[in-house]
C-alpha cells in the first residue's frame, strides 16, 4: 500500500474513533477498541514505510 492511501485510511479511522467514543461515552467500548487497534496497525505500517524511506535517503546520500 502506498503512504497516501494509508494516511487517508488513518484519518478516516481517527474521525470514526472520535465519533464512536463520544457516542458511546467510553474509551473502553469494544467497538472503540477495535477501531483503535486497526489504527495502531496502520500507524505501524506507516512507521515501517517512513523508516525505509529514511534508510534509502541515507544510503543514497552516503554514496554521493
Amino acid at each position: 500500500m502506498d503512504k497516501k492511501h494509508l494516511l487517508k485510511q488513518l484519518q478516516s479511522l481517527r474521525l470514526k474513533l472520535h465519533e464512536i467514543a463520544e457516542a458511546r461515552g467510553s474509551l473502553t467500548d469494544p467497538d472503540v477498541l477495535a477501531i483503535s487497534e486497526e489504527a495502531d496497525q496502520l500507524i505501524v505500517a506507516l512507521q515501517y514505510i517512513q523508516r525505509n524511506e529514511l534508510t534509502h535517503i541515507t544510503i543514497r546520500r552516503d554514496n554521493l
